[in-house]
């Protein structure tokens, strides 16, 4: 079942003992993935960069479609950007289930895909009724936009604009689906129930718009700005504390990463 919608990647509820397997880890591993899985050890085609290995991570070389751990092997699965690009959706999140008994999923929204299209992305997402729902591309006409304000959306804005960090903090689920779930992940393929299909190929509601945003009254919200606007500036004197780069979408590799070499 869903948990929750975490902000990012790294607001996740792992354990210090959890076996946490990364599927897709690609450029960009997640520090706490004891286990990497790639289809691609030499191929750079779905990701921004040369494959890497933080310190002590073990690379397996697997399709997210067949993957060869046991049911439940791992207590955590990591996987971030990747269910968009896949042949078959329906078996890669089955097995993203059965090897691991929680984890977290992250993929472009409907709305991420329209303003960042992806021309190797096969599907899109919209998480309706706390079920994840997957829907190719060319059945709604997406595969043929044109326009892509990528370098505003991920880089100019994220980069430079606090109220933009705030919203998209707000509303984690804005341009990403953010899904932590435990023990199974209730998803949908290319739904045939026009109550899910009609985020997709309609023009949104009011009412449809309240139940993918609620709206929690004046009050709350302004407690949830004055929140994440806390957050955000002291994650921003953190890291200039440190002397640290800001995580970014579309990061390219990492300092204490180790390169894959292919065979």
């Amino acid at each position: 079942m869903k948990l929750r919608n975490p902000k990012n990647r790294f607001d996740l509820q792992i354990n210090s003992k959890d076996r946490v397997l990364e599927i897709g880890g690609g450029h960009n591993p997640h520090p706490r993935a004891n286990v990497i899985v790639d289809k691609y050890d030499d191929d750079n085609t779905h990701r921004s960069g040369n494959l890497y290995l933080g310190k002590g991570q073990e690379f397996i070389k697997a399709d997210g479609e067949s993957l060869p751990f046991e049911d439940k092997e791992f207590d955590y699965v990591i996987c971030c950007h990747v269910l968009e690009h896949v042949p078959n959706p329906i078996k890669f999140l089955n097995e993203m289930i059965r090897v691991s008994k929680r984890g977290y999923i992250e993929i472009p929204s409907l709305m991420g895909e329209f303003l960042v299209p992806k021309y190797s992305h096969e599907w899109v997402c919209l998480e309706v009724e706390n079920k994840l729902c997957v829907v190719r591309k060319s059945d709604i006409g997406m595969d043929k936009q044109v326009h892509n304000f990528g370098d505003l959306f991920l880089y100019y804005l994220n980069s430079f604009s606090f109220p933009y960090k705030v919203l998209t903090e707000l509303y984690p689920n804005l341009l990403t689906v953010r899904i932590e779930w435990n023990q199974n992940l209730e998803f949908e393929i290319n739904p045939e129930d026009e109550a899910y299909m009609s985020y997709f190929n309609k023009p949104w509601t009011y009412e449809m718009m309240q139940k993918q945003f609620p709206n929690d009254g004046l009050a709350k919200e302004f407690g949830k700005f004055l929140k994440a606007s806390v957050n955000i500036g002291a994650t921003y004197i953190l890291n200039r504390f440190k002397g640290k780069k800001r995580d970014s979408v579309e990061k390219i590799g990492l300092q204490d990463t180790n390169p894959v070499v292919s065979e």
